[in-house]
């Protein structure tokens, strides 16, 4: 998925017709795995003669046409290297609109995001302090051989990046809840939201929960009286395992968060995360799929259902309370456009964004709207923050 893009583009140059659709993705497989010049991941025999074997499983004549079509690509390679530069999805390995929505957003910075996304991303741990400290897990770490590196950062103050991604069954202490598998961008959620006050029996609202990453860090961190609510029953369940695996508790509540009557009860939060349903473009470095299952017209429609959450949360905050606003995508659309749109509704209220609210944090190395990072190295997912603080009672009277 990753290199779909460039897998297209040397197809059409390959074919006079575009294959039936079975045949068309093993085709396409194939060219990814045979891109770029340089990086492929397996011997290029061996790629052409397991490719071969998988067509005839579809029908015996397709053998000899996939043998055929990626024998003259590794014939002409060269020629079609230079052919396909002329073709923007083999250059960006992403939709047409999606890069368009980039440069309009970001200017020159765009392509730096398209490079980026062909990356894979650093693996990063998040210590359940509950169960042990991060200095404590480092030296875990350090004994099995797996290099890492701990952030100065305050704000990331349970973060440990791994030199290499591992499989979760080999984390040291995983199964027993003492480590968690979470970016380094997400994991500034919990302390913006809770920042330095006494939280302690805080409500606490998690207005869209699942997998429950945030869940389970605000818990880690503080006793709170925490609702997580998601609207998916099933990935419901998957919070509810991850706060089982750590030794934490919440109220679990599938619902919809803007529909207030199926599961409010009158009782007003201290804190809510709104962690808003969103086009997932600034984690695309994980799931490339993303990029291409996406349509243009999405972006609009996520942005509105946004808004809608915001508002209808807002009202259920504690005079003086803060909710935090989150989406993981680098589109302005659903970051900063939907705080511009949700100030203005409720009327001149600018200053309920406070004082070093993030804004836009790139996943790029260097992200001058990003707090500082010192000595991790590897740069985070794409996100939008924003913490709203709502005015005290008789400030809103």
């Amino acid at each position: 998925m990753r290199w779909m893009g460039a897998a297209e583009a040397l197809r059409d140059r390959l074919v006079s017709r575009r294959p039936d659709p079975d045949l068309d993705a093993l085709l396409l497989c194939a060219l990814a795995l045979l891109w770029p010049p340089g990086g492929q991941p397996y011997a290029p025999h061996t790629l052409v003669d397991e490719s071969v074997k998988a067509a005839r499983r579809l029908h015996t004549r397709h053998g000899g046409f996939v043998n055929a079509v990626l024998r003259r690509y590794l014939r002409e390679q060269l020629a079609l290297h230079l052919a396909v530069q002329a073709d923007s999805r083999a250059m960006t390995n992403h939709q047409a609109w999606w890069v368009r929505q980039l440069r309009n957003d970001w200017g020159p910075r765009a392509e730096d995001l398209l490079q980026q996304a062909q990356q894979h991303p650093p693996m990063v741990l998040r210590v359940n302090t509950r169960r042990l400290t991060v200095v404590q897990y480092a030296q875990v770490l350090t004994d099995q051989g797996v290099r890492h590196a701990l952030s100065q950062d305050p704000a990331l103050d349970q973060c440990v990046v791994l030199a290499q991604p591992v499989p979760v069954t080999r984390l040291p202490g995983f199964a027993d809840g003492w480590v968690s598998v979470q970016d380094l961008n997400a994991q500034r959620a919990a302390a913006w939201l809770l920042g330095g006050a006494d939280t302690q029996g805080w409500r606490v609202l998690d207005a869209c929960a699942a997998p429950g990453g945030k869940t389970a860090h605000l818990l880690e961190r503080s006793d709170l009286q925490l609702l997580a609510l998601d609207s998916d029953a099933q990935r419901l369940r998957r919070v509810a395992d991850n706060l089982q695996r750590l030794g934490l508790s919440a109220d679990l509540k599938a619902a919809d968060a803007a529909d207030l009557q199926s599961w409010w009860d009158g009782q007003l939060f201290d804190a809510i995360l709104l962690d808003a349903p969103c086009s997932a473009s600034g984690i695309v470095r994980r799931h490339p799929d993303i990029r291409w299952l996406r349509r243009a017209a999405d972006i609009s429609t996520l942005a509105a259902a946004q808004l809608q959450l915001l508002q209808a949360l807002w009202s259920v905050l504690k005079p003086g309370g803060r909710l935090l606003y989150a989406t993981c995508s680098v589109f302005k659309a659903e970051g900063q456009g939907v705080i511009d749109a949700f100030l203005q509704r409720i009327g001149g209220a600018a200053s309920l964004l406070q004082p070093g609210s993030p804004g836009h944090l790139l996943p790029l190395p260097q992200n001058d709207s990003a707090p500082p990072v010192a000595d991790v190295g590897p740069d985070g997912d794409g996100f939008f923050y924003a913490l709203l603080a709502k005015p005290p009672a008789a400030a809103a009277a």
